[in-house]
């Protein structure tokens, strides 16, 4: 993850953070798609998504953004709680893979809720983007429970 070890505390910084997690994840999806071809498509639709995720994000803080609302911490974001684990280990099985991608899955899920629920008094629309991606993400959730 990023170098910092700095708790995120603005818009801007969580919002950066959000772009890190949603590109190791689509890393990681690309890397399985390769590995795994019974899921190749899958994998590859969950990498694009994220990309897609990012781009809503960034809309909706670009729409509300103000030198007001950056200049307050409205977070309080330890990035080390929301580590990815995106490392396959040597000759893991597709199970294995499947049970990893759910944990990491899970770990931005909690992510963008506990992001939400921190900005929803300061920036309404922000918080809704962020809910947004939580209730797609758990619609993967139960897409990855079936493959």
């Amino acid at each position: 993850m990023g170098g910092s070890d700095m708790r995120l505390q603005t818009a801007s910084s969580v919002i950066s953070f959000s772009k890190e997690l949603e590109g190791e994840s689509a890393k990681f999806y690309e890397a399985l798609a390769e590995k795994f071809t019974q899921a190749k498509d899958s994998f590859l639709a969950f990498a694009k998504e994220n990309k897609k995720y990012v781009t809503q994000v960034e809309r909706a803080y670009y729409g509300v953004i103000t030198d007001a609302i950056e200049g307050c911490y409205a977070f309080d974001v330890e990035p080390a709680d929301y580590a990815l684990e995106t490392k396959l280990a040597e000759g893991a099985a597709y199970a294995d893979a499947l049970s990893q991608v759910v944990k990491m899955e899970e770990v931005i899920v909690r992510f963008y809720t506990d992001a939400a629920k921190q900005s929803e008094v300061l920036m309404a629309d922000v918080p809704r983007a962020f809910m947004f991606i939580v209730k797609k993400r758990n619609e993967r959730l139960a897409k990855l429970a079936s493959l």
